[in-house]
């Protein structure tokens, strides 16, 4: 029996709705070994409009595992003013890929009730509104983060004077065969100065549930130490948006558009903006007091300012909560003096984006904001404080050979992490790699799945010396090159367990299959 958050008393004015992707992105791997995440921005719009008095809901499509049938009798029954699908995800690639289950439910619902407005927000949104504004089933996107435009949106009838509503895209005609698309002049994101005002935390009451909160959800196999047992309750949160990087093949900025000009990238909107510790510490405690112990830092860069991040991290030490988290450094931001603080607030798991073995190839995608370090120093640091490491690395970036991806390997192998990410370069769009791409006439994927690392029609890019077929065949050979070593099956063991290993050697028996390798 699932328990279903109850609709609010009053008219329900929106209903965020999380559709469900998981099974073309992540093919054998969906079953029981991908994660499910709670979903973080359709949490954060939900609480931001219910500070403003409107009625909201969240419909979990992927929690729920809802066929299209039932999510369409949900969606209708709530009877919404506005239906908004909520299209992110902590990955850089989510946005997009999260376009698959989200483009094939609103279609649906929009053949059974052609009335009902449906409005898109993401990632993939901000980085094509008009693309996505074209698609026959969707009514209004929202540029950027969609805050303040969907607060101005719902202030309306959904009908009138929508021009002078800034941050929003509709479509002007009598028929969906006869109409003409319209962006509005942008509107801004929520400023520094305002986040705990305009964005003040997580719905979390609003999720559905089995027994307990967020028992629905389940961590990354690796978080769990590889037990399944440990995998939920689970939740996810952001003390920061965005990045002050630009790295090439990064998308992540693009929430923070504000220009709607057809060369605008993620490059062009780079910066972090942060909530304060009090208000993140104090979801934090929320979640313990809900019984959840494990949870993601969705940060793209949290061991970065440490101005924002002591301060939380001594809270967090102050209140004991206990709880098992994990949080992202890129490889050159790691403070080894912080490190120990790290660890006994609770953050047990480190994510390092190491990227590539070969400096010049680093640089090149980084566009020189790599610095040279010593990464096997860094490596030890951390775990000699207590944590374990999962390393991040792509294959395929444009400079990258044979040779520099066996070079990439090579330094995973010999840093033998206790899990590592291998991902495939991929021209995700909004990012500036995508503008390259398309400016030198690269073959880009033809579905949303197609941007997916580990979906059946995954399209990578292909490099300067190597073909998008070379790059899958070599990144897929890696993976199952490290999750069978040795050296690396033994170290689980060690550090977690006999059955823990078992649990591994049992993950790499799921083959994925690849259309672009002929299967």
């Amino acid at each position: 029996m699932i328990a279903t958050p109850r609709m609010p008393s009053k008219r329900l004015d929106v209903l965020f709705v999380n559709a469900d992707s998981s099974l073309q992105a992540y093919q054998g791997l969906a079953k029981t070994y991908s994660a499910i995440e709670p979903p973080t921005w359709a949490l954060l719009l939900a609480q931001s409009c219910r500070a403003k008095d409107f009625g909201v809901a969240i419909l979990d499509c992927d929690a729920e595992k809802l066929s299209l049938s039932e999510a369409v009798n949900r969606i209708q029954g709530a009877n919404p003013r506005l239906v908004v699908f909520v299209v992110y995800g902590q990955n850089p690639n989510s946005g997009t890929t999260g376009m698959i289950g989200a483009s094939a439910l609103a279609k649906e619902l929009k053949q059974h009730y052609p009335t009902l407005p449906i409005c898109f927000v993401g990632s993939h949104t901000s980085a094509l509104p008009m693309d996505v504004l074209q698609l026959p089933f969707v009514d209004f996107v929202l540029l950027n983060e969609g805050v303040y435009a969907l607060h101005n949106l719902l202030l309306t009838d959904l009908r009138s004077n929508l021009g002078a509503v800034k941050g929003i895209g509709y479509k002007v005609g009598n028929s969906r065969e006869n109409h003409r698309a319209v962006l509005n002049e942008p509107q801004g994101i929520v400023p520094q100065a305002r986040m705990d005002i305009d964005m003040p935390g997580y719905a979390w009451d609003l999720l559905p549930y089995r027994s307990r909160p967020l028992d629905m959800y389940r961590a990354h196999f690796w978080h769990a130490e590889f037990d399944h047992e440990k995998r939920t309750p689970f939740a996810a949160i952001y003390t920061s948006l965005g990045c002050t990087f630009a790295c090439d093949f990064c998308m992540i900025n693009i929430v923070n558009r504000v220009d709607n000009g057809s060369g605008i990238d993620a490059s062009h909107s780079r910066g972090m903006r942060f909530w304060s510790s009090k208000l993140i510490a104090g979801e934090l405690e929320k979640l313990a007091k809900m019984g959840v112990e494990t949870i993601r830092i969705s940060d793209e860069m949290f061991f970065l300012n440490r101005k924002y991040y002591e301060p939380l991290l001594g809270d967090l030490i102050e209140r004991d909560m206990r709880l098992r988290m994990w949080a992202y450094a890129r490889v050159d931001t790691v403070r080894h003096e912080y490190i120990d603080l790290f660890r006994r607030a609770g953050i047990n798991w480190l994510a390092l984006g190491i990227e590539a073995g070969n400096q010049t190839v680093r640089q090149e995608v980084s566009k020189g904001s790599f610095q040279e370090v010593n990464i096997r120093a860094v490596c030890d640091k951390v775990r000699a404080a207590g944590m374990n490491i999962i390393s991040n690395y792509i294959f395929g970036f444009p400079d990258d050979t044979v040779e520099t991806m066996g070079e990439t390997l090579n330094l995973a192998l010999e840093l033998n992490t206790e899990m590592a990410n291998m991902y495939p370069c991929q021209a995700l769009p909004g990012s500036p790699m995508s503008h390259m791409a398309k400016g030198q006439g690269w073959k880009l994927p033809d579905s949303y799945s197609g941007y997916a690392f580990l979906s059946y029609d995954s399209q990578p890019l292909p490099t300067k010396h190597v073909t998008a077929a070379e790059v899958l065949k070599f990144r897929d050979e890696a993976w199952q090159k490290y999750f069978s070593n040795p050296a690396y099956l033994k170290l689980v063991e060690t550090k977690f367990g006999e059955k823990e290993r078992a649990n591994v050697e049992a993950m790499a028996q799921v083959r994925l299959r690849r259309k672009l390798l002929g299967d």
